[in-house]
C-alpha cells in the first residue's frame, strides 16, 4: 500500500496548526514555505482537508486555515482519509472463482482466506490511526524535535504571525 504524498503533507501542516494558539490561522503559501512544497498542490490538500472539517479556511485570499476541532478530536485516519479517501487498500477479484479449478458461485461458502486478511489487516491499520490524534503527534514533535529545530520554528512563526 503506497499512501500519496499529500498524506504527509497534510499531516505535517496539522500538527503545526496543532500548535498554534487557537483561532490562528496560517495561510497556504507559508504553509507550502515552512514544508518545502509546492503551493499549488497543497492548497489542493488542504482544501480537501477542509472539506472534511478538519481544517477551517478563513475568508478571502489572506484569511489561511486553522485546525476546525480541538486537535485530540482529529485522528490521523481522519486526515488520511479526507486525502486519499475511504477505500480499502485491498480489493477483492475473487480470481479464485476463473480457470479450470471454479465451481459455482454457490459453493464458495467463506469468504477467500487471502480477502479475509487483507481485511484483517486493513481493520487493525485503521483502527491504529483512529486511536492516534493530531494532538499525540504534534505532542511527539515537541518531545523529540531537537532544541535547534524547535528554536527555528519559533523564529519562523514570530515572522510569520501578525
Amino acid at each position: 500500500m503506497r499512501l500519496s504524498e499529500g498524506v504527509e503533507w497534510g499531516l505535517h501542516c496539522a500538527v503545526l496548526l496543532a500548535v498554534l494558539p487557537p483561532d490562528t490561522a496560517i495561510v497556504t503559501g507559508r504553509l507550502a514555505e515552512y514544508h518545502g512544497v509546492p503551493v499549488a498542490y497543497l492548497a489542493k490538500h488542504l482544501q480537501a482537508m477542509s472539506r472534511a472539517g478538519i481544517l477551517a479556511a478563513g475568508p478571502g485570499r489572506g484569511g489561511g486555515y486553522r485546525l476546525a476541532r480541538p486537535p485530540t478530536d482529529i485522528s490521523v485516519l481522519d486526515v488520511v482519509e479526507a486525502l486519499d479517501g475511504e477505500d480499502p487498500a485491498f480489493r477483492c477479484l475473487e480470481i479464485r472463482r476463473r480457470g479450470p479449478a471454479a465451481v459455482p458461485a454457490r459453493e464458495y461458502r467463506t469468504m477467500c482466506g487471502i480477502h479475509r486478511v487483507m481485511v484483517e489487516a486493513d481493520d487493525a491499520w485503521r483502527a491504529r490511526l483512529g486511536r492516534t490524534s493530531i494532538a499525540d503527534l504534534a505532542a511527539g514533535v515537541a518531545r523529540d524535535a531537537s532544541p535547534r529545530m524547535i528554536e527555528k520554528f519559533g523564529a519562523w512563526l514570530q515572522e510569520v504571525m501578525p
